[in-house]
C-alpha cells in the first residue's frame, strides 16, 4: 500500500500520524520490518530529517524499535502497548501468567452473557485452527492462533475498556506464551479449551470463568515439588 505525501504544513506530526497509522490498520503488523528511511523518504517526499524525527518519537512512543545494522520493526499497535511492553518485559513471568488469568476469566464470565452468534462462530472458527495449529507441531504457529482465540474470547464479552486493555497486552502475553510453550509442542502441556467455547455458548457463566482461569503451565511446573528421592535398592 502506497503511503499518501503529506500536506507541507506541521511535517513532522503529519508523517508521525502516517506512519503510525500504517502500524495500527495493520499494514505492517507487529514483528514486521518497516520500509528503510530511502524507502521511506521516496514514499512521502519529505526530507530525511522528517522521516528520521517521526521514526525516532515513534520508538520513544514504544510502538517502533530501531536496530543497529538490521532496521526499524513493529513491536506494538498503541502507544499504551508500548509503554505497558517496556514496563513489563521483565516482569515475574507467574505475575503475567496471574493477570492474563484474571481478566480473561472476567471476560469469559462476560461472553457467557453477552455473546451473540457471530461470536460463536469466530470462537468455533479459531478453536478449529487452534488444534491444527498443535498439530503442526510448529511452536510459533500455534502461539498466534492461541492467542487470536483468547482475544477474541475477550471481545465476546463486549467490554469495550477490557478488549482493547488485553489488545494492548497482547505482545506481552504471546511473549510469555512463548515462554510457556516452549520450543517443543508436548503433549502433556496440551489445553483442551472446547469446554471453554461451550459454556460459554450455553450462557454457563461459573463454568466459563472456571476454564478461563486454568492455573498456567509456566507457574505449576516453576513451583511444583521435586519428585522425592527413588528408594534405595541397598
Amino acid at each position: 500500500m502506497a503511503l499518501s505525501s503529506p500536506r507541507r504544513s506541521a511535517l513532522s506530526g503529519q508523517v508521525i500520524a502516517e506512519l503510525r497509522n500504517q502500524i495500527t490498520s495493520g499494514e505492517w503488523p507487529v514483528g514486521s520490518r518497516i520500509p528503510t528511511e530511502p524507502e521511506l523518504v521516496e514514499q512521502l517526499g519529505v526530507a530525511r530529517n522528517t522521516v528520521r524525527e517521526a521514526v525516532r518519537a515513534l520508538a520513544h512512543n514504544g510502538l517502533l524499535d530501531i536496530r543497529q545494522g538490521s532496521g526499524t520493526y513493529v513491536v506494538a499497535t498503541s502507544e499504551l502497548a508500548g509503554v505497558m511492553h517496556r514496563r513489563f518485559a521483565g516482569a515475574d513471568p507467574c505475575h503475567i501468567a496471574e493477570l492474563r488469568s484474571t481478566l480473561e476469566s472476567s471476560a469469559a464470565r462476560l461472553a457467557a452473557e453477552r455473546r451473540t452468534e457471530r461470536d460463536l462462530r469466530l470462537l468455533d472458527a479459531l478453536l478449529e485452527r487452534r488444534e491444527d495449529a498443535w498439530r503442526t507441531g510448529y511452536a510459533e504457529v500455534f502461539v498466534q492462533v492461541d492467542a487470536a482465540f483468547h482475544l477474541a474470547v475477550v471481545a465476546a464479552s463486549h467490554n469495550e475498556v477490557m478488549s482493547e486493555v488485553y489488545a494492548d497486552l497482547g505482545h506481552l502475553l504471546r511473549d510469555w506464551l512463548r515462554d510457556d510453550v516452549g520450543e517443543e509442542l508436548r503433549p502433556e502441556y496440551h489445553m483442551d479449551h472446547a469446554r471453554l467455547v461451550e459454556a460459554i455458548r450455553a450462557g454457563d457463566a461459573d463454568t466459563a470463568g472456571a476454564e478461563a482461569a486454568g492455573y498456567p503451565f509456566l507457574c505449576l511446573r516453576a513451583s511444583a515439588p521435586s519428585a522425592p528421592p527413588a528408594p534405595s535398592a541397598t
